[in-house]
């Protein structure tokens, strides 16, 4: 077999009962790496952090992956404008949550030969959707349903809330209240009797 080290190095060919004394002069496994090669390709590796690095990069890699999901909207030809406006508020939620819908029209009785009237259906709900949503896959009659699906849009960044400021008068007296430790209420009324003790005060002078 060809042996490579536990460092990388290329051994070179050797045989089966000398690459296991050097694998235990290590306390290292032995681990056939490429079976099908000729001669086979053998690496002296410690096996058990060997099977937890592939388990770690399986996992980050699962990690990396974005599920998409399909979600469906039914329609009808008979649907009405509120249920109308319902059903795309609910395709708008599916796709900004990055999900993929699938847009089904089923014909009932004689209305499948009137196939037509599905389809403007179908289009018109396409055109509302044209702001948070694209066609990934044009309508087309599968049995009795017309079937559409949507893709997401590519995404837009979130616009922060601007936080709630008070006043000028609110934001200093607030401060204020936060540096003596009341509330800014009491703060407010323990200036105003300061000021009325300073003004009422008598001017006593020493003759």
């Amino acid at each position: 077999m060809r042996l490579i080290g536990d460092d990388g190095s290329q051994i070179g060919i050797v045989k089966l009962e000398q690459a296991l004394k050097m694998a235990a002069e290590k306390s290292l496994d032995l681990v056939k790496i490429a079976e099908k090669a000729v001669p086979p390709v053998c690496k002296i590796i410690d096996y058990g952090k060997y099977k937890f690095q592939l388990a770690k990069k399986e996992k980050e890699s699962k990690k990396n992956q974005h599920v998409i999901n399909i979600k469906e909207v039914r329609l009808s030809t008979k649907i009405d404008e509120n249920d109308f406006n319902t059903k795309v508020a609910h395709a708008e939620r599916f796709t900004k949550s990055g999900n993929k819908t699938k847009v089904s029209l089923r014909f009932r009785g004689r209305e499948i030969g009137h196939t037509e009237v599905g389809y403007r259906v179908v289009e018109r709900f396409a055109e509302s959707c044209s702001s948070f949503a694209r066609v990934d896959s044009s309508p087309r009659l599968e049995g009795r349903s017309i079937i559409m699906i949507l893709s997401p849009l590519a995404s837009t960044p979130k616009t922060k809330e601007k936080p709630n400021v008070g006043s000028a008068a609110d934001v200093k007296a607030e401060n204020e209240s936060k540096k003596v430790g009341l509330p800014a209420k009491e703060n407010e009324k323990s200036s105003k009797r300061k000021s009325k003790v300073e003004v009422n005060a008598p001017d006593v002078s020493k003759e």
